[in-house]
């Protein structure tokens, strides 16, 4: 059976999502990714969105966030050259909203859900903190990137997990880019 044109990965766009705990090489990995494959990579609107709040954000503030980041993927995709990547994803979402509040928002686990990608690089902890404002918590990187390999493992979602260096992740990401979607 021959397949349709929707499923072949060499015409469609390909979504790739960089996730795992705060400081652990995310947006360096997105931005570097993106250079390599020579396409546009979407950049984490929550940083952007708290930097300029004037509170404590709170559990609404997360909705808010689920709605930037996928607009920003929507008004991305037009860009992307066969590749689209994402310095971020829902998932990200879903394990702040229940590590954070206990509970995760019915839209934010819809949201979650209902974005695919398909492929996930989960960066792990191995590299040393990087103090930031808007970060919390250096202390739980661990605990938080067991949370995260555990989702992704439960919704049986086609990740890779990267350690070392950030040039090291960098090649096996690319690695893997190109060993999947014969680039």
């Amino acid at each position: 059976m021959a397949a349709k044109l929707d499923d072949c990965v060499f015409c469609r766009m390909i979504k790739i999502a960089v996730t795992g705990p705060e400081s652990t090489g995310k947006t360096t990995l997105a931005e570097g990714l993106a250079l390599e494959l020579q396409t546009v990579w979407i950049r984490e609107f929550a940083r952007d969105y708290l930097s300029k709040l004037q509170h404590s954000y709170t559990e609404n503030d997360l909705l808010a966030i689920t709605r930037g980041q996928i607009d920003l993927e929507v008004q991305a995709e037009p860009l992307a050259k066969r590749f689209l990547i994402c310095d971020t994803d829902m998932l990200v979402l879903k394990i702040w909203s229940e590590f954070k509040y206990g509970r995760i928002h019915p839209f934010i686990q819809h949201s979650y859900q209902n974005r695919n990608y398909d492929l996930t690089f989960l960066c792990g902890t191995d590299l040393p903190w990087e103090e930031d404002p808007l970060r919390e918590h250096p202390e739980k990187r661990e605990e938080l990137y067991n949370m995260y390999k555990a989702e992704l493992v439960s919704m049986k979602r086609d990740f890779v997990e990267l350690s070392g260096s950030a040039d090291h992740r960098l090649q096996v990401a690319v690695n893997e880019v190109k060993k999947r979607f014969s680039f």
